[in-house]
């Protein structure tokens, strides 16, 4: 059922990673470096809803998982000093200081501090995220949840335009621009888009509830969306008396019930918080720079202080909008695991079930992109459980 190779360190990976395809549905795809070597690069399952085999050159449309390759790009901008972790967005963008906005900081953008976290705040309609510009100029104007720095909330969706638009103003090129010189050109990158190319939409797998093709004529992805956010994320925060309100503020926009994922104009659109599209293959290789310290093939893409300032976790407690201590770093939390968490590990799961993550200890990464997922925002138990098993083969190479 599996496509592609692995070290035969690495056997028992596949054997899970088989049996989750089976039990989901759909497809997915898994990639792992361990000490600059690839040593899985797996795929297999269905890509489309008409049921087409997930090939070697598959895209996911992978969430937050999209949030962690962002943030690389930052850091690469601070790493040649063209922006700085602490001082104020308004410096490279002047209209931001609306609304007491003047002292939040890229750290605390990164940190998910600056309180710009409800979506709702900033638009009537969900469809309202297919525009770049007033999305950005919505942001700028917007007035924050709180002081910044004074508690964290999930920028879940609103993350993408900041970070976006504050590399834009900082260096005067586009988002797609940048990411290819700054990120996917460095790194040669086999798949990785905020705004899919109509060149590669034929790469792209189909979101699937289920293994089982539609009906004709219905989207699987826009009523099922709504319907797990409220199931899974507000009956999970009601049990312990977390506040809902914030939840729907950050992860809720109005309207998101008719907002259809698997649409030719959300996977064009740069929403990156949200529809990053990628490879399992290029997280793994974007995570490899982090478990290698900075350097990729010799190069030196982030220097030590840079590296040693991703991460310090800032953080520890439950903020708003999840319920759940992340313990950020700069642009990345906390790696789940089945059973001993790795202490050292961070990286960025998304919505649905795809995931990414390194291990610096361990000079490990790892990635997997899905099609077929059970919908809730930090994914569900196949990336831990498969994070749990690469870590005990490590672990007994070493």
């Amino acid at each position: 059922m599996l496509h592609g190779h692995l070290h035969e360190d690495f056997r028992p990976l596949a054997r899970l990673l088989e049996r989750q395809i089976l039990t989901h549905g759909g497809g997915a795809a898994l990639c792992v470096y361990h000490r600059g070597e690839k040593v899985v690069d797996l795929w297999g399952g269905v890509a489309t809803a008409q049921g087409e085999p997930w090939q070697a050159s598959t895209l996911a449309l992978s969430y937050s998982t999209g949030k962690g390759v962002l943030a690389l790009l930052l850091h690469r901008l601070v790493n040649a000093g063209l922006l700085h972790y602490d001082d104020p967005v308004c410096q490279y963008w002047p209209e931001f200081a609306a609304n007491g906005k003047a002292t939040v900081t890229l750290r605390h953008l990164l940190c998910h501090e600056a309180g710009l976290y409800s979506i709702r705040a900033v638009t009537d309609d969900a469809h309202d995220m297919l525009d770049w510009s007033a999305m950005v100029q919505r942001l700028a104007a917007a007035r924050p949840e709180h002081p910044p720095g004074q508690t964290w909330g999930y920028h879940a969706l609103t993350l993408g335009w900041l970070l976006g638009h504050l590399a834009e103003r900082a260096t005067g090129h586009s988002l797609a621009a940048l990411m290819h010189d700054w990120v996917t050109a460095p790194l040669a990158l086999d798949g990785c888009y905020f705004g899919l190319p109509e060149l590669e939409s034929h790469r792209c797998a189909d979101l699937l509830k289920t293994a089982r093709p539609p009906h004709p004529g219905t989207s699987p992805w826009r009523s099922w969306w709504h319907e797990t956010q409220k199931r899974g994320v507000h009956g999970l925060h009601q049990m312990i008396g977390f506040p809902t309100e914030s939840i729907a503020a950050g992860l809720e926009p109005r309207g998101i019930q008719h907002f259809d994922f698997n649409s030719t104009a959300v996977r064009r659109a740069c929403i990156p918080a949200a529809n990053g599209i990628f490879t399992a293959r290029s997280l793994a290789r974007v995570y490899a720079l982090f478990a290698e310290g900075g350097v990729w093939r010799g190069e030196t893409l982030l220097h030590t202080r840079i590296i040693e300032q991703i991460q310090r976790v800032h953080h520890r407690g439950m903020g708003r909008v999840i319920a759940i201590p992340l313990h950020w770093r700069l642009g990345y939390h906390r790696v789940f695991s089945i059973g001993r968490q790795p202490t050292h590990a961070y990286g960025h799961f998304g919505y649905g079930g795809s995931g990414a993550w390194a291990d610096p200890s361990r000079r490990l990464s790892l990635a997997m992109t899905v099609n077929c997922g059970s919908g809730t925002p930090m994914g569900d138990l196949r990336l831990p459980r498969l994070n749990a098993c690469v870590l005990n083969l490590v672990n007994q190479r070493s």
